[in-house]
């Protein structure tokens, strides 16, 4: 079996592969000061809660935005798994072309990303991943990574209006019924939610209009479900792109 490890900014996802088919997947809060011991005590219990033997894991691949947890991460995969995991980074078969003027500037994610959605669906294509940051990333039909855009994550732009204002509070991510917010609360919901769907809808035609000709627009991340909702340009929803990736990746390189 296969062990992918998506490392964000906020959040790790990882997930367990036996072939092709993604068995289960889980979700931890991504922190800096965890010990490689305390990594394999979370992943282990996971594992064992669904009735998966730890033994039965012959490789990992782990894609990482965070650059200190690269080498805590190998070495629990040395300590307790028993092999050398896969780091996609410079060097790496991933099947598409770079053409940023920095290769190495381009976040592990962002890749895998362009990967996945360019095996699974073709190209050109338009990827928008909703996490910590709102990425938007084109690949062309061709198969090249053109590039892209960053955008502010809708949690932390909220978490920045309440520790910049002093009179807003901080709120939950509940959905909101109106545009028009009948409350502070009702219209810090409405503005991130509508406000973000805008901005997705606009760049995504200033994209289009820039390749000049259409592409399938993907979209994933932790939160697609809120702004797919609100707007018509996402046409595939599809929220394990990123683990898929990484498995994708893997098997160009095994």
């Amino acid at each position: 079996m296969l062990l992918v490890i998506d490392v964000g900014n906020s959040n790790n996802v990882i997930g367990l592969f036996s072939g092709e088919k993604l068995l289960t997947h889980w979700r931890i809060r991504t922190e800096w000061n965890r010990t490689a011991d305390e990594y394999w005590v979370l992943i282990k219990e996971f594992i064992l809660l669904n009735g998966v033997e730890t033994e039965t894991i012959d490789d990992i691949i782990i894609a990482c935005v965070v650059p200190p947890l690269v080498p805590i991460l190998q070495g629990m995969s040395r300590k307790y798994f028993s092999c050398e995991p896969l780091i996609v980074g410079p060097g790496i078969k991933t099947g598409i072309s770079i053409l940023y003027r920095n290769p190495s500037e381009v976040g592990a994610d962002r890749i895998v990303n362009s990967v996945a959605a360019f095996e699974k669906y073709g190209g050109p294509l338009i990827i928008v991943d909703f996490g910590t940051a709102t990425t938007f990333d084109v690949v062309s039909a061709k198969g090249e990574y053109l590039g892209g855009s960053i955008f502010p994550g809708i949690q932390i732009s909220l978490e920045a209006l309440f520790k910049s204002a002093a009179k807003l509070p901080r709120v939950d991510m509940t959905f909101p019924e109106n545009v028009i917010g009948k409350s502070t609360v009702e219209s810090l919901r409405s503005g991130a939610v509508y406000g973000f769907s805008g901005m997705v809808e606009a760049l995504v035609k200033q994209i289009k209009s820039e390749l000049g000709e259409d592409a399938k627009v993907v979209a994933t991340g932790g939160i697609v479900d809120w702004i797919t909702t609100k707007t018509t340009v996402i046409d595939v929803q599809d929220p394990f792109l990123t683990l898929d990736g990484l498995r994708i990746i893997y098997e160009k390189n095994k």
